[in-house]
């Protein structure tokens, strides 16, 4: 089991977060995830930066792994995602890989074109992937289907090809991912559902493939200030998959968001300040067969949440590996 940091660009500067994977890293965490916005979701969050431009400054000022969850088909064409993706592991080989998930309008509708339905997009997703696994084996590529490539050839490719982990929210996407992605992420939530997401995927062809789950926190010195943290910063993102989705502007996101009150966030975000509530956690999230857990504390104190991490947490879960 791995224990990753999640680096989060729609709240901080890409200046700040070099710092805090360093910091991470010294602490103990074995691995960096990090977001691919083009928009924070909250005016409050206040940052977006572009995260493939972070990793070569962060991949090369750390030993770690990195991973990040794109949305190859729109804001990015996947043939330049593959060639990013293929960059970065020919420079430090093992240590990248990439999930890729449908996208939400916040980011994507930035080019202006008609926001596609899930079913669309879910087809795009699958055509994009392929695409990109074309490429890294070093074929000329031509396509023609939700998404066009004529004539496209990687010069510069890993070694190896990347692992692609595909995003589910939902057992529906689950179950589909299992057919082709080469393994799952997701995010924390009720064990019983957790356990029916990791079954979809396991039945419809994920047996034995790596889980990845990214899990919300939020630490801080005592669980009012870690509840007002999460309110603060987190609070618009709780709502379903399917209206998140669909939503275009920050603005849009604090708007729902006023509904939310400070009580309803502990049904969302592991609130404390207490160590072993937080291994105890980790551990049981272990037990569904997650081999990489990454830690995100939502709000805003991130020195805080790593040396207390580093301190209280990651050296008793080392102990029990």
């Amino acid at each position: 089991m791995k224990i990753g940091f999640h680096a989060s660009q729609e709240q901080f500067s890409p200046s700040h977060l070099l710092h805090l994977v360093l910091m991470a890293e010294e602490a103990g965490f074995r691995m960096v995830t990090t977001s691919d916005h083009f928009h924070p979701w909250s005016e409050r969050q206040g940052q977006s930066g572009f995260a493939w431009s972070w990793l070569g400054a962060a991949m090369q000022a750390t030993s770690l792994e990195y991973g990040i969850v794109n949305a190859p088909g729109q804001r990015y064409h996947p043939a330049v995602m593959a060639q990013a993706v293929a960059t970065l592991l020919e420079m430090f080989p093992g240590r990248f890989w990439m999930a890729a998930g449908s996208g939400q309008a916040l980011n994507e509708n930035i080019t202006g074109e008609r926001w596609p339905s899930k079913a669309e997009r879910n087809k795009r997703l699958y055509e994009s992937v392929a695409m990109m696994r074309e490429l890294w084996r070093g074929d000329y590529v031509n396509f023609e289907g939700t998404v066009k490539v004529e004539n496209a050839k990687l010069f510069t490719r890993p070694n190896e090809s990347p692992c692609v982990y595909g995003a589910a929210l939902t057992e529906a996407t689950s179950g589909w991912l299992g057919e082709w992605a080469d393994g799952l992420i997701t995010i924390s939530r009720p064990l019983d559902e957790l356990k029916k997401l990791v079954k979809a995927f396991t039945q419809n062809g994920g047996e034995g493939k790596p889980l990845v789950l990214k899990m919300q926190v939020s630490y801080a010195e005592n669980e009012e200030k870690a509840l007002e943290g999460a309110w603060d910063q987190w609070r618009n993102n709780i709502f379903p998959s399917s209206l998140l989705a669909e939503l275009n502007t920050p603005a849009q996101f604090d708007e729902l968001g006023q509904s939310v009150r400070k009580e309803d966030m502990a049904k969302h975000v592991l609130i404390g300040s207490d160590a072993g509530r937080f291994t105890e956690a980790i551990r049981e999230y272990a037990g569904l067969g997650f081999s990489k857990i990454i830690i995100h504390n939502v709000n805003k104190w991130q020195e805080d949440f790593i040396s207390f991490f580093g301190k209280e947490v990651l050296p008793d879960l080392k102990e029990n590996e």
